[in-house]
């Protein structure tokens, strides 16, 4: 099982729901980030300026790359330390480049582990923000080959209808 792990407690969720839905299985704990980003902003052309763009900090950059790469490892094993807590077996933590999007590259890494599933949590974005800044779990829901569990963020399983005794039906 892939589980997508950005360290939120959307995520922190979606890794304890899933154990306890699937059950003892592997799993691989993928942390996305976006390599690159901070060569970025010094090479853009800034509209509305006449002066040209900053020089870029080749040095600088690389430096703030590879701490964000360090940040992303170790989300991923924290992840896989609560995916091992949580009940998951033979897990492993894996930090990975970005393709595209975040949930082009947890598809990608999906197929390139032949896994049966990918695991994500939702951070509960607003219609708004997700047209602005898209949304992960969606992607994935509408446009994986495998299936996909999403986790929403927020909500306590006392709140479920059956922890709280009430009918299943009634909601």
């Amino acid at each position: 099982m892939i589980i997508g792990f950005d360290g939120s407690e959307a995520a922190r969720r979606a890794v304890r729901d899933a154990a306890a839905l699937l059950g003892p299985q592997p799993a691989l704990v993928v942390t996305v980030w976006e390599a690159g980003r901070r060569f970025e902003p010094a090479t853009l052309p800034v509209p509305g300026f006449e002066f040209p763009p900053a020089a870029l900090d080749l040095r600088s950059a690389a430096e703030l790359d590879e701490a964000a790469y360090e940040t992303a490892k170790q989300t991923a094993r924290h992840g896989a330390h609560l995916a091992r807590e949580a009940g998951f077996t033979a897990v492993t933590a894996l930090a990975v480049a970005d393709d595209l999007t975040a949930a082009d590259t947890l598809m990608r890494v999906a197929r390139e582990h032949d896994s049966p599933g990918i695991v994500v949590g939702a951070h509960g974005h607003r219609k708004l923000s997700e047209l602005l800044l898209g949304s992960t779990s969606d992607t994935l829901v509408h446009k994986s080959d495998r299936p996909v569990i999403v986790v929403r963020a927020g909500r306590d399983r006392s709140d479920t209808p059956a922890a709280a005794g009430a009918d299943p039906a009634a909601r």
